[in-house]
């Protein structure tokens, strides 16, 4: 016993001392609380297409490219993955390749190997920008 009591002097814990009781919260005051937790997620919530309307026409501009981009590699991710089911395909990327093969020769052949047809291939390029781009001369 008496090491029990020294062990608690020690600890500066005496028995005499009183100790302060807890108060706890009525329910009253916790069903206020809950109610004006409520009251503002409510407000919140309601004012959130506003918030989401001006943060959207704030930045539009950049949402749009940053979805276009996310949208190029998803498009990628996709084609690249076909790409790879059809190489696992038995002699189908053999027949790939010479298909194109074949088209680069052809190519050659009709457009690149006369001075006349090179002439030709520069005419339709060049339609082709201008109608991409525009044409400069019908803009002044």
């Amino acid at each position: 016993m008496q090491e029990k009591e020294d062990t608690t002097q020690k600890l500066g814990v005496s028995s005499t001392e009183t100790s302060s009781l807890v108060t706890v919260e009525s329910s009253e005051e916790k069903s206020d609380q809950f109610q004006d937790i409520k009251n503002q997620f409510l407000e919140i919530l309601s004012e959130l297409p506003i918030i989401i309307a001006g943060f959207f026409g704030k930045y539009q501009k950049p949402i749009i490219t940053l979805g276009i981009i996310l949208g190029a590699i998803i498009i990628f991710k996709v084609m690249f993955a076909v790409v790879e089911s059809l190489n696992d395909i038995p002699l189908l990327a053999p027949t790939f390749e010479l298909i194109g093969i074949i088209y680069s020769g052809w190519f050659v052949y009709r457009y690149l190997l006369l001075a006349s047809n090179r002439q030709e291939l520069s005419k339709e390029i060049q339609a082709w920008k201008d109608q991409l781009i525009g044409d400069k001369s019908s803009d002044s």
